[in-house]
């Protein structure tokens, strides 16, 4: 099982993939706002973890485990920010908080979380129901104050 560390590599080396059909050591320390010897250093740990394949100089490429484990990691990436969206986190906030709470979440939590954002997309009013609750609560405590 990939570390935190390792999975926002994996991650980003496959979002990378994604869009623009390669991975290269400087796109990952851009992306990450590390150092490319760091780069270096956990590609080559990917590398002998069977995560990826790497050859200095010729870039990498991810293994049958690397693509499966990059998309798991991209959707839970994804799944998180929706639901943050669906229960009215602001927008300037959702990048960090996912960042700050995907790597501790089980992967059944995901699966249930996963559930619950489909709960809510399958009838929008559940959504209306949930901001006017928001509403409620935030008018109350203003009372408070």
């Amino acid at each position: 099982m990939p570390t935190p560390s390792m999975e926002d590599y994996i991650e980003q080396i496959y979002m990378l993939i994604e869009d623009k059909g390669y991975a290269r050591v400087s796109d990952i320390a851009e992306a990450l706002h590390v150092h490319p010897s760091s780069v270096t250093k956990m590609v080559q740990k990917l590398d002998r973890d069977q995560y990826l394949n790497y050859e200095k100089y010729r870039g990498l490429v991810l293994t049958g485990k690397g693509k499966k484990v990059g998309k798991r990691l991209v959707y839970r990436h994804e799944l998180l920010e929706q639901l943050l969206q669906i229960i009215g986190v602001d927008s300037s906030n959702i990048y960090e908080d996912v960042e700050g709470i995907e790597h501790h979440l089980s992967w059944n939590s995901i699966d249930r979380i996963g559930d619950l954002v489909q709960f809510f997309e399958e009838d929008p009013s559940r959504v209306e129901g949930l901001r006017k609750i928001q509403e409620k609560n935030e008018a109350e405590e203003q009372n408070e104050d």
